[in-house]
C-alpha cells in the first residue's frame, strides 16, 4: 500500500502571518485534501531570541478564519507530537552525533573572531569564504585534530558546533514537482551548521528530523529554500531516510516594480499583507474582505487551472487543485483584482446573509430597521458594493431622509418651475393606493405624456429630492420602499428648503 500523504506547514513565530505564507499553508492544504491526506501544523521555534508573543495564536486564528484547519498541531494532538520544536529538542544532539559517527558530520572549534578574519582576508582578496572541502583541513574541527585533542576540547567545554560533511566532486540530481530536474555540482556547497554551541539545532536538522519522524510524504514550501535543497537531500541520504517529495512555490511579487511583495509595499499602496490585523497593520478579515474571496485570489497567485474559470471555492480547488500546474515564475500581487473577487463573492451571497452583517455596519450608524426591510435595500443596492461596508454609502437615503442636497445636481436641475412640476408629482402620488414600484411608474410617467412634459424635466429632479443627489437604483423602486408617506414628505421638504 502506497504511504499516507502529510504535508505540513511549519512557520516561526517571529511575526505575524504573511499573506505568501497563508499562500503556502493554502496550497500544502488543498495538495492534502485532495490527495486525502493530512496537513499538520509545525511551529518552528527554535530560534528563541525572534520569538514573538502572541503569533502562534495569530497563526492559528487565520488558518481558522480561511477555513483551512489543520489536522494535527499544537492543541490538536495527532499521534506525532509535540508540534513544537521547542518542546522537541531533546532529540536533536542525538541525530546530530549519529551523523558523525557514520562520517557524514564533525565538530568544529573555530571561534566566531578567527571565521570573521578568514572572511576578511577572502574579501580583501576579491574571494568568498565558504567553509566546505576546500580549506576544511585547514582549520579547527574534528577532521584536522587527532581524536585526542578533539576529546580534550570537548571535555575541557570547549564551545563547539557540528557541521555537516558536504561531499566532493559529486553532481547531485535532485527532483522538484514544479521546477522538475535540478543539478547542483557538491564542490560549490558549504558545511553548514547542524547543532550550534548554544545546545541547539538549526533549522536544517531539525526540519529533516521532524519530517521524517512525522512521516512527512511532500515538502511544498516557498522558493527561498531552493537554495536549501541540495543539503536537505544530502541529509536524508547521510542518515538512509526516504526523503519526501519537494515542491518549490513561485514568489508573490510586488504590484509594481520588481522584487517580492512586502509590507512596505502593502503600506504605500492602502492594501493589506496580512490575513488579520496586527499592531497598526490592517488585515483583509478587518478590510471587510471575505475569507472565500481571499482563498480564491491566493489560490490563483502561481497556480493556474488550464482554463478560464477564475471564481472557485474551496471545494471547487481542492477538486481541481495540482501540484503541475503551479507556474515556476514569480506572480504578481494585483490589488485591485483582490478588490473584484471580493466584489464576486459579495454577489454570491444571500440578501438574508449581508442583510445580517450590513445591520451590524446600521447600529454603528445608530439606525434601526426591520431584517425584512434591510434585506430589500441590500437587494437593491448590492450590485454596485464591493464590500459590506460600502452599504451605507450606497443606501444611506433608504434610512434618512437627505438633510442636503448635491450642489452641482441642484444648478444643473432645480429650474424655474421645478417646484410646481413636483407639487404636481405629490398630487399623483397621494391618489396611489397600491404604491408598488411598476404602478408608481405607470401613472408619474402618464401624468408627465399627458402634460406633454419631458422626462428631463421631472426625473432627474425628482430623484434629486429622494435621494439628494443623483446617484442610488431605479428610482421607483427607491419610492416604494421608504413608501408613500416618506415619498411625498420629502417632495414637499425640497420645495420648500430649494
Amino acid at each position: 500500500m502506497s504511504q499516507k500523504v502529510r504535508v505540513r506547514f511549519a512557520p516561526s513565530p517571529t511575526g505575524p502571518l504573511h499573506i505568501g505564507g497563508l499562500r503556502t499553508a493554502l496550497f500544502n492544504y488543498l495538495f492534502a485534501k485532495k490527495n486525502g491526506g493530512d496537513f499538520v501544523l509545525r511551529i518552528e521555534d527554535t530560534d528563541q531570541n525572534r520569538f514573538v508573543e502572541g503569533t502562534e495564536e495569530y497563526i492559528i486564528e487565520a488558518l481558522n478564519w480561511c477555513g483551512i484547519p489543520f489536522d494535527e498541531g499544537p492543541g490538536k494532538e495527532g499521534d506525532f507530537g509535540p508540534y513544537r520544536q521547542s518542546e522537541r529538542k531533546q532529540l536533536y544532539k542525538a541525530y546530530a552525533l549519529k551523523l558523525i559517527e557514520k562520517g557524514k558530520a564533525y565538530y568544529a572549534f573555530d571561534s566566531a573572531e578567527t571565521l570573521d578574519q578568514h572572511r576578511k582576508d577572502h574579501e580583501a582578496k576579491g574571494k568568498t569564504f565558504i567553509y566546505n572541502w576546500h580549506n576544511r583541513l585547514k582549520l579547527t574541527n574534528s577532521l584536522s585534530l587527532s581524536n585526542e585533542q578533539v576529546k580534550e576540547k570537548i571535555a575541557a567545554g570547549k564551545d563547539y558546533v557540528i557541521r555537516f560533511k558536504s561531499p566532493e566532486n559529486e553532481e547531485l540530481k535532485l527532483n522538484d514537482i514544479i521546477r522538475g530536474e535540478i543539478k547542483i555540482d557538491t564542490n560549490i556547497l558549504d558545511d553548514k551548521v547542524l547543532f550550534k554551541s548554544d545546545g541547539m539545532p538549526t533549522y536544517h536538522l531539525a526540519n529533516i528530523v521532524d519530517d521524517h519522524q512525522m512521516q512527512i510524504t511532500h515538502v511544498i514550501r516557498g522558493e527561498e529554500w531552493l537554495p536549501s535543497l541540495a543539503l536537505h537531500t544530502l541529509l536524508y541520504d547521510a542518515f538512509g531516510w526516504d526523503a519526501p517529495e519537494f515542491a518549490h512555490l513561485p514568489l508573490i511579487m510586488k504590484p509594481v516594480g520588481k522584487g517580492k511583495l512586502s509590507k512596505r509595499d502593502g503600506e504605500k499602496g492602502g492594501f493589506p499583507v496580512f490575513p488579520l490585523t496586527w499592531n497598526q497593520s490592517e488585515g483583509y478579515r478587518e478590510a471587510g474582505f471575505f475569507p472565500e474571496a481571499v482563498v480564491n485570489f491566493l489560490a490563483l497567485l502561481g497556480w493556474n487551472p488550464g482554463t478560464e474559470q477564475e471564481i472557485f471555492s474551496l471545494k471547487d480547488l481542492v477538486e481541481t487543485f495540482t501540484l503541475e500546474r503551479v507556474n515556476k515564475s514569480g506572480a504578481r500581487f494585483d490589488p485591485e483584482k483582490n478588490n473584484w473577487y471580493n466584489q464576486q463573492w459579495l454577489q454570491r451571497k444571500s440578501d438574508v446573509e449581508l442583510a445580517t452583517m450590513f445591520a451590524a455596519e446600521l447600529k454603528k450608524e445608530e439606525v434601526s430597521a426591520e431584517p425584512d426591510y434591510i434585506e430589500k435595500v441590500v437587494s437593491a443596492i448590492k450590485e454596485r458594493a464591493t464590500f459590506v461596508k460600502d452599504f451605507w454609502g450606497l443606501s444611506d437615503y433608504f434610512f434618512e431622509a437627505p438633510s442636503s442636497y448635491n450642489e452641482k445636481a441642484v444648478k444643473k436641475q432645480w429650474k424655474e418651475g421645478t417646484p410646481e412640476i413636483m407639487g404636481g408629482v405629490c398630487t399623483i402620488l397621494e391618489n396611489i393606493d397600491d404604491f408598488e414600484s411598476s404602478n408608481i411608474e405607470e401613472k408619474v410617467k402618464g401624468w408627465i405624456s399627458e402634460n406633454e412634459l419631458s422626462f428631463g424635466k421631472v426625473m432627474p429632479p425628482l430623484r434629486l429630492v429622494i435621494v439628494g443627489d443623483m446617484k442610488g437604483p431605479h428610482l421607483f423602486d427607491i419610492m416604494e420602499l421608504i413608501g408613500k408617506e416618506e415619498s411625498i414628505s420629502r417632495i414637499n421638504t425640497a420645495i420648500a428648503q430649494l
